[in-house]
């Protein structure tokens, strides 16, 4: 652990494991944010590193940092020092190669995230908006004394954006579809969206080898006008008014689409139900080891189907069973008593809203249109029932609006220490914006809602 004096009131320590973080003090910390979400909770982080899954051998180096004041924990963040970008989700690996080919060094880096897990919320812990800008400064301030490349702020909450944004860090933003238990219209949820001109998301960069000079640093980045790969989650609970009650029931849902989305979701479930397949789902304390052990069973063959190991180990999905039960939601789909597939949601109970946050799903058997079953329908006709605000979907994207899961923004903060290497990246969120904007407005005209656009 490392001290240091930032004024005479506060003292910034640097700790090297969860271990070493109170976890009462983090814990109520979180509780008081504009946007806590479970997996911020110390017992989260805490799982992620003893279970091997995110520790220096992964490429998570973790380095928690608090601010205290009077002996009291008054700010802090789970900071992990990477030497690649992945597991992140915003994509930063044309701006390594961009260094690279000038000859410096990009990796080690810093990010402020929850490692694997896009989901936005909370990450700059503090007790009041004067203290999280003081924390976001003392991390730069690390960073260069580090001689770190850059500092990222992962899929922030609206105060860590406003605190990054004082503290002179860049903004990005990147488009998630969540849906909301209330009757929306496009207009609501993309009024969440940045305006025309704004600093938007890079997209997922490319990595083509270009002239290294400063003009072109950033030339394998997308194009002007492209469509681009945008990241995952965000968006803030709205509570229905008068106009925008709660769905009463999945059919209700399905009455406010349009009729060729209503006609392509009963065709899709009825593909599933034909095949044979029927789901069953248990909360919290009540899912037992064989369905853990099933569920894990699932999630690691489909990784392995698509050729990666899995991120997060049997370990940690034991800790997450011992530790924080009340915060998962297991549904399991099964063919004549049998299981077939498992689907996994992690759910915030308390603070602003409930949220249900799709998560991980896996399959042993392929049937044609399981995965939109488990992974939304089931879901969505649960959180109807059970008077959950928002279900976010999990990451990418746009298909997800044929299911009425619509646009919302994400936000990231991003520091880099070469000042040209920034003055080119800025640049280029300047044109950025023009292509994402057009997007959002391609979108606008494809809404899966009644008397609606498109």
């Amino acid at each position: 652990m490392s001290v240091r004096r930032e004024t005479n009131d506060y003292v910034t320590r640097v700790l090297r494991s969860p271990d070493e973080v109170a976890a009462a003090e983090w814990n109520e910390l979180l509780r008081v944010q504009d946007e806590p979400t479970p997996f911020m909770l110390h017992e989260y982080l805490l799982a992620l590193h003893n279970s091997g899954s995110a520790t220096p051998a992964t490429g998570w180096t973790p380095r928690f940092i608090t601010l205290e004041r009077d002996g009291v924990m008054v700010a802090a963040c789970a900071l992990y020092v990477k030497p690649h970008s992945y597991g992140e989700y915003v994509f930063d690996q044309a701006w390594a190669n961009a260094y690279a080919q000038h000859g410096r060094r990009y990796y080690p880096k810093a990010v402020v995230a929850v490692p694997f897990t896009p989901v936005p919320g909370s990450r700059l812990l503090a007790r009041n908006s004067a203290e999280r800008t003081l924390l976001v400064k003392a991390l730069i301030r690390w960073c260069e004394a580090e001689q770190l490349s850059s500092l990222h702020v992962l899929f922030g909450s609206s105060d860590d954006r406003q605190a990054c944004e004082e503290a002179g860090m860049m903004l990005r933003h990147s488009v998630q579809f969540h849906w909301k238990n209330m009757a929306p219209t496009l207009a609501t949820a993309c009024a969440a969206l940045p305006p025309e001109g704004a600093h938007f998301a890079l997209g997922r960069p490319g990595g083509e080898t270009v002239a290294p000079t400063l003009a072109t640093a950033c030339a394998a980045l997308p194009p002007e006008g492209a469509h681009l790969a945008l990241g995952r989650p965000g968006g803030e609970t709205v509570a229905p008014t008068p106009a925008t009650s709660a769905y009463r029931d999945f059919e209700h849902f399905l009455s406010s689409l349009s009729q060729d989305k209503r006609k392509k979701i009963r065709q899709e479930r009825r593909k599933v139900a034909d095949a044979g397949i029927s789901f069953r789902w248990s909360l919290g304390g009540a899912i037992s080891q064989p369905d853990w052990d099933f569920f894990y069973r699932c999630y690691e063959r489909t990784y392995l189907e698509h050729g990666n190991a899995p991120y997060l180990s049997r370990d940690f999905f034991q800790a997450m069973a011992s530790t924080m039960p009340g915060n998962w939601l297991l549904f399991i789909a099964q063919r004549q008593g049998r299981p077939v597939a498992a689907s996994l949601l992690a759910l915030r109970t308390g603070g602003p809203g409930r949220v249900a946050y799709g998560r991980y799903w896996g399959a042993l058997e392929r049937v044609d249109c399981l995965h939109f079953e488990a992974c939304y329908y089931q879901p969505l006709s649960w959180c109807i029932d059970h008077g959950y605000q928002r279900f976010e979907g999990g990451a990418q994207g746009e298909h997800k609006m044929a299911r009425a899961l619509l646009p919302v923004k994400t936000s990231s903060a991003h520091w880099l220490a070469e000042p040209a290497f920034a003055a080119a990246v800025e640049r280029f969120l300047e044109r950025e914006g023009e292509g994402v904007g057009r997007y959002l407005e391609d979108l606008g005209q494809r809404s899966p809602l009644k008397n609606q656009p498109g």
